[in-house]
């Protein structure tokens, strides 16, 4: 995907909510990840581990395995939209000073907009620029789906979030985050958006104070506060359905995998004191002293293999289903935003019906709040299928990437364990009696 505006927005009347298939389902057979995926899952077979019979540990059979996202075909320009916005989030930087310490991530942007004054940007920008963006994002398009930020504190007290492994997780997710919205056809024109990728300070953006549209937002609420909605349309009414089911279900699969991830890190801290156990009792050996080498050799090398497995499922997988989570969240307040103007084209529809005031007509108004509405809906409807498109895309490459993991996972193991048959069929030297 690439920003710009496409050559057609897809309609939002063509497909039906109750057609759209889940994320987790495999109706589809074509599988299209990005080369982003293709490059965080060729980081397992690229390590090789050492074999007691010198065989290397990624070695893979030609039909089942890592190559599984090389066959696959790339294509990230489903929707014709021209490429002239490139974002990407970068090199990342401790900062640490008398008052604070905190990270800042290198943003370049690469664009052949005219409303941009360079061709190029790079500017340095840290995690409360991003959310100052998100927000005012949220502000100045009401109408839209905002993509998430990364949470700002994930599991506050365990994680230390000026490790490596936390920062690399945010910078991937503050970089698909710019990405998103550099894609988008609407909010990629945004004048907030073309302040951060080019102000080289942002402080004085950040002073001003709630612009116009806020503060009609927020009238907006306490007007329809006592006003009850007599029922969303049946569509939106879907919506909010499908993101209630699709909430639990990456919730609960969301626990199996932390669970998961757990056992994996316990076997492995016993599999790390299992292969010094048959080091040392092969030194008080004769006979079985290369086996049991062997041996050793092939729990390490297996123990390696899952180290590695378990890191992937940690940055790769897990994010992914946080991201939806938040974005499941930011869709519900959309609908909710949708509602209360829908809410108010009500209340104002009935109070003109209350005073039977049919010689003027419909007051200028009340066509206001309905062309609202109507606007409302299109762009949520609009937003509704781009996500569905972007999920089912990130949810292929997700689970493509941690079939081949795990494939490459359990060929490093069969290699390793079949390295020492030959160890163990060897005769020994057996000297004869005349000697």
């Amino acid at each position: 995907m690439s920003a710009g505006t496409p050559k057609s927005l897809p309609s939002s009347g063509q497909k039906s909510i109750q057609d759209i298939s889940h994320p987790l389902s495999a109706e589809e057979s074509v599988l299209t990840p990005s080369p982003d995926v293709g490059n965080t899952t060729s980081s397992l077979g690229e390590k090789d581990l050492s074999l007691p019979n010198g065989t290397p540990a990624g070695t893979s059979s030609p039909g089942s395995s890592s190559s599984l996202l090389n066959r696959l075909q790339l294509d990230d320009d489903l929707d014709g939209e021209t490429h002239d916005l490139f974002v990407s989030v970068d090199d990342p930087k401790k900062h640490v000073s008398t008052m604070e310490t905190y990270i800042t991530y290198r943003v370049t942007t690469k664009t052949s907009r005219t409303e941009f004054d360079l061709p190029e940007y790079s500017l340095r920008r840290r995690y409360q620029d991003f959310d100052w963006l998100r927000n005012k994002l949220e502000e100045s398009q009401p109408t839209h789906l905002i993509p998430p930020l990364p949470e700002k504190f994930v599991m506050k007290g365990v994680v230390d979030r000026f490790s490596e492994e936390f920062v690399e997780t945010r910078r991937k997710a503050l970089d698909k985050f710019l990405k998103r919205v550099a894609d988008h056809p609407v909010l990629s024109f945004n004048e907030n958006f073309n302040v951060f990728l080019t102000a080289k300070d942002l402080n004085s953006y950040k002073k001003q104070g709630l612009t116009l549209l806020t503060k009609m937002g927020e009238s907006v609420k306490y007007v329809t506060g006592g006003y009850k909605l007599r029922a969303r349309p049946l569509e939106f009414a879907a919506m909010g359905d499908y993101l209630d089911i699709f909430t639990q279900k990456l919730g609960t699969i969301d626990r199996i995998a932390q669970r998961i991830i757990k056992e994996e890190s316990e076997y492995l801290v016993e599999l790390r004191e299992y292969s010094p156990v048959y080091s040392s009792w092969a030194g008080c050996e004769g006979e079985l002293q290369k086996p049991l080498e062997g041996v050793s050799s092939c729990v390490s090398s297996s123990s390696s293999a899952l180290e590695e497995l378990t890191e992937d499922m940690s940055e790769d997988f897990l994010p992914v289903l946080r991201e939806y989570v938040l974005y499941i969240e930011s869709m519900k307040n959309v609908l909710k935003k949708r509602d209360q103007v829908q809410a108010e084209y009500e209340a104002k529809l009935e109070a003109v019906v209350l005073r039977k005031d049919e010689k003027s007509g419909v007051p200028a108004d009340v066509e206001k709040c309905q062309d609202r509405v109507e606007c409302f809906n299109a762009d949520l409807k609009a937003d509704w299928d781009r996500w569905q498109n972007n999920k089912r895309q990130d949810f292929r490459q997700l689970l493509t990437g941690m079939a081949d993991r795990n494939i490459q996972y359990y060929e490093k193991c069969l290699a390793a364990w079949e390295s020492i048959i030959p160890l163990l069929q060897e005769k020994p030297d057996i000297k004869s009696e005349t000697d």
